[in-house]
């Protein structure tokens, strides 16, 4: 077990590479939880460096004091990553972040607003300083879609929905597995079910290209005509 460090204000000053004046206004602006108090001595922890580390870097790529500080209240107040994973085996690869991380994954879409609709949906949760979405694949589609030019608060918004949609399919699944087989089955059977949603998918969305193709056509034709 790594031994918790603890840091004087002018040693964890040094470390984060800032003054302790700005040390000072950091914590009264509550960028950073307070430090333990020993008589007259505060005492720093790796878990403030960590988040100083995070300010930093948050400034560096054009976030405001302002800006850092609502996110940072939203993690605080965010969701444990326990209560994100839960204890249901699952077939998602949770993936850790740095807040940094998180950031430059989506350029300028990180404010508290998408922070907590991402916590409401599950997604994210915290642990210590670090930030565990639960489903790499999740992520990844997500970061492609917002690199695309499509806003993290839409994707967010669709993503709410398809929630609604998958439930009510699982639901169904699992009635169905249940009237003919047991319950221990449900979790090997799941790959079937992944696999009709994700032929059905393509189908449906092979209809929608073929729609929009159709009214690309008549468009062209009446141009022509």
């Amino acid at each position: 077990m790594t031994e918790k460090r603890e840091y004087r204000m002018e040693e964890v000053a040094r470390l984060a590479g800032i003054t302790v004046r700005t040390l000072r206004f950091y914590r009264e602006r509550k960028l950073i939880p307070p430090p333990r108090r020993e008589g007259r001595i505060a005492w720093y922890d790796d878990h403030h460096l960590a988040r100083l580390h995070t300010i930093s870097a948050l400034l560096e790529r054009g976030h405001t004091l302002s800006g850092i500080a609502e996110l940072a209240e939203a993690l605080d107040h965010g969701r444990d990553v326990a209560d994100v994973l839960g204890v249901t085996p699952t077939e998602e690869e949770p993936v850790r972040l740095t807040p940094e991380e998180l950031a430059a994954r989506f350029e300028g879409e990180v404010t508290p607003e998408n922070l907590g609709a991402a916590m409401d949906l599950g997604y994210l949760g915290t642990d210590g300083d670090e930030i565990v979405h639960i489903s790499r694949r999740l992520l990844d589609v997500s970061s492609a879609l917002v690199r695309e030019g499509i806003p993290l608060a839409e994707v967010l918004a669709a993503a709410k929905q398809v929630r609604e949609h998958v439930d009510d399919l699982a639901e169904m699944f699992a009635e169905l597995v249940l009237r003919h087989a047991a319950e221990e089955d449900l979790q090997r059977l799941r790959p079937l079910a992944r696999s009709v949603v994700e032929a059905e998918l393509s189908l449906a969305l092979d209809r929608r290209l073929r729609k929009q193709n159709q009214k690309t056509d008549q468009r062209t034709d009446q141009r022509t005509d």
